[in-house]
């Protein structure tokens, strides 16, 4: 697993940082491209030497001392690691990660790596126990670090009890069963996706309402495709006949247009890639009856006003969030797909066009392009509506790696 792994190795200021030698020489045993940082305190337990001697590469400590003028040294290291441990974590350089400090050169690359980062901490037992140690933990697990607890026994400062850095091997058998459960958790683990689905019901009084054709299996299909490949799935749902969800899905069920809106919007800060696949109502009558409207001689009149549009605000709101829309035509339908795709601010669109075979409202299929701003369409031909989900999602993950977000 190690195998020309690029392992970037902080050693921060405890005595603990002797540790740190056997696991420089491990990982470098077990095949891996291992580069030290330490902290200037760091240097005081150990000599930099030590770790250059054993990783066979320069130890880096000085965040100006740049030793290639091409490179900017932390923020090379930073692009270059593909796994970096904190090995030990004192309590001060976990509360600078947690708050954003970056005062010296392991702060600062680790604010700058998109690597995946494990904090090994090692302190002394009520150190360990401090509310604000706690809380920047926390801090660091909501982002997604990831914590090797410490071992617990006898500490170096006299005290008995949890603090003491876990044993190297322990360390690198953590990283490495993580990274292996990564690998088979699906290319949308770690993202949270929201999808709305159905139509919209609009009422005019107590037994009537207006509303389209849409049944939802096209989100629900998009919304369990997202659950399988390891996303965090959210689907805001219209009124549909469909009770069958993953349960690890969180289903919020609404009816209206405006309800739809609120939903989408409350939600919409917290993803990662937003899907809105839902037919929701472009009008709704301006008068509603909170009686039942009996039958009269000569035409009933309904005066319709304009519903928020969506899809178009949520455009406008976005800032990280892969947006794609959905737009179901009969006529032209790439024509006014791409159009809504460059005027609704989307990231890519699924253009149907409804009147085909086997395509549109209440089929177990359906037929798609798949327009992104590149405006290179890709057509998926007829398909079950859940290959046609993985297909769109797969499409997404591929633009969103290749940086067309």
């Amino acid at each position: 697993m190690m195998e020309n792994k690029n392992i970037l190795l902080g050693v921060s200021g405890g005595i603990a940082a002797y540790k740190a030698c056997a696991l420089t020489s491990k990982l470098t045993q077990a095949g891996a491209n291992v580069r030290v940082m330490m902290t200037e305190n760091a240097s005081k337990f150990v000599s930099p030497l030590t770790f250059q001697a054993l990783s066979r590469n320069p130890v880096y400590i000085d965040t100006f001392d740049e030793k290639n003028p091409q490179k900017i040294a932390h923020i090379d290291v930073a692009d270059w690691a593909d796994i970096a441990i904190i090995a030990p974590a004192t309590a001060n350089s976990i509360g600078k990660l947690a708050n954003g400090i970056a005062d010296d050169m392991l702060s600062t690359t680790l604010l700058a790596t998109q690597a995946d980062v494990y904090i090994a901490p090692a302190m002394n037992v009520h150190m360990y126990a401090h509310p604000a140690v706690i809380k920047n933990m926390k801090q660091l697990e909501e982002w997604n670090y990831h914590f090797i607890e410490p071992g617990a026994g006898f500490l170096a400062c006299g005290y008995v009890g949890k603090g003491r850095l876990e044993e190297p091997e322990s360390i690198i058998n953590t990283v490495i069963n993580h990274q292996n459960s990564q690998q088979i958790r699906g290319p949308l683990y770690g993202k949270k996706v929201l999808v709305s689905a159905g139509p919209t019901r609009e009422q005019i009084d107590p037994v009537r309402f207006f509303t389209n054709r849409s049944t939802g299996k096209m989100g629900f299909a998009l919304a369990e495709a997202a659950k399988e490949l390891g996303a965090e799935v959210t689907l805001v749902a219209g009124p549909v006949n469909i009770d069958s969800v993953n349960s690890t899905i969180k289903r919020i069920d609404v009816i209206t247009a405006e309800q739809m809106f609120q939903a989408m919007h409350d939600n919409f800060s917290e993803n990662d890639i937003v899907i809105k696949s839902a037919a929701v109502a472009d009008y709704r009558p301006k008068n509603t009856f909170v009686e039942k409207m009996k039958k009269q001689p000569g035409d009933w009149k309904i005066e319709m006003e304009r519903t928020q549009d969506i899809l178009q605000s949520l455009g406008a709101e976005k800032n990280h969030q892969f947006l794609v829309g959905f737009a179901a035509e009969t006529t032209n339908p790439l024509e006014y797909g791409v159009e809504k795709l460059q005027k609704k601010n989307l990231d890519a669109i699924v253009i149907n066009n409804v009147s085909a075979h086997g395509a549109g409202f209440e089929s177990d299929t359906n037929i798609a392009t798949y327009v992104n701003k590149s405006l290179q369409p890709e057509e998926i031909p007829l398909s079950s509506k859940k290959d046609l989900a993985l297909q769109v999602l797969g499409f997404i993950v591929r633009d969103m790696k290749d940086g067309k977000l």
